[in-house]
């Protein structure tokens, strides 16, 4: 069997590198199961997409499209022209997509126009809110795939109650805390930790990147003179996201305690949230990174499509309205935030479970 593995975005690697580790496993037993990987090219930035590579060891992709940026539909049609070329000049007997990127839609619906089965990896997750692209993805992606793989029991009773077939549904785990296990003894110190003398537990970190948040010029000054003013004088470190960068240049903010950088590597960033006294993020997938590490965070969504992280681990929705932001703080310092858990089957063996379905299923190219 030959597989196309496609990913595109940052979050797209972490999920990827141990399905890589696993199909390799499996070909060192003498399994028939080959992998071509597919950079679309969605993210170009050298942090957000090159230095994943190097720190997961993940092999050099053996296709970039070169998408590149512009609007959703232009980078969805140039990921979809680039990956149809492709497939008609060489096609593959499975597509493999994960999360829910813009390169994962676009390759599911080539791949099916061309008769190629689709394999969703963390299929399953709703967030219910149609403002977000993710969501979009989500739903057309699972609409047009053959198998499915699901991070929760929660995500798998969605697709089952789409209609699907129980034997095309497969509760594995998450691939992303496959890579959180895997690299955590590797984590290392971002450069500037010495410099600005941090210490462990004493200093909180934020990620901002929705448009909910960002795009409004006043509405992010809010946030961050909120955070700002109810952090007690604890740094903030903020790694900028490029969509909100351009935004901040123009707020001109000054205050000492806010520490602005470029986005970090994996190891670096990994490093700085599990050392954090706090993460206040609106992002999907950290969420599910400091429930695994045990950090408190604090996302400012009205909704989320990964539950279990409040349901079990350390996440708290608080919302967008910036008046939310004071009491949680307070919860925080006062040490009354929740312990939380790791939800089940998110133990760094996905992958292995995935790549053990995928070499029994019967496709036909």
């Amino acid at each position: 069997m030959k597989i196309d593995l496609n990913a595109g975005a940052r979050p797209n690697f972490m999920k990827i590198a141990p399905i890589i580790d696993a199909i390799l496993e499996e070909q060192a037993k003498g399994t028939d199961i080959q992998f071509r990987l597919i950079h679309t090219g969605q993210h170009y930035d050298k942090n957000m997409s090159n230095s994943f590579f190097v720190q997961l060891g993940i092999p050099q992709p053996n296709v970039n499209l070169g998408a590149g940026g512009g609007t959703q539909a232009e980078q969805t049609a140039a990921i979809m022209i680039g990956y149809e070329k492709l497939l008609l000049s060489e096609r593959s007997d499975l597509c493999l997509v994960v999360g829910d990127v813009t390169s994962t839609m676009a390759c599911a619906i080539v791949a099916q126009k061309l008769h190629i089965p689709v394999a969703h990896v963390e299929a399953g997750i709703r967030s219910g809110d149609w403002t977000m692209p993710e969501e979009i993805n989500r739903l057309v992606t699972d609409s047009i795939t053959n198998y499915f793989f699901t991070t929760t029991p929660e995500a798998t009773k969605t697709i089952l109650n789409s209609g699907v077939a129980e034997d095309r549904v497969f509760w594995v785990g998450n691939t992303m805390i496959d890579t959180l296990l895997k690299q955590r003894p590797r984590f290392r110190k971002p450069n500037f930790w010495d410099e600005l003398a941090f210490e462990k537990g004493q200093y909180i970190v934020m990620t901002l990147h929705r448009p909910a948040n960002v795009d409004d010029e006043e509405k992010l000054k809010e946030l961050l003179d909120e955070i700002i003013s109810n952090s007690i004088g604890l740094p903030l470190i903020f790694p900028v996201h490029p969509r909100t960068a351009k935004i901040l240049a123009t707020l001109n903010l000054g205050h000492q305690q806010l520490h602005t950088i470029e986005p970090l590597g994996y190891l670096e960033f990994n490093y700085l949230v599990e050392n954090a006294l706090a993460v206040i993020t609106d992002s999907g997938g950290i969420t599910e990174e400091t429930t695994v590490m045990g950090v408190p965070c604090m996302t400012l969504r009205d909704n989320t499509e990964r539950p279990e992280t409040v349901v079990v681990g350390t996440n708290e929705l608080i919302g967008t309205n910036p008046k939310s932001i004071k009491p949680a703080l307070e919860k925080l310092f006062a040490g009354e935030w929740k312990k939380g858990a790791v939800p089940e089957l998110w133990d760094g063996n996905t992958a292995k479970r995935i790549v053990s379905i995928l070499k029994n299923l019967q496709v036909a190219s």
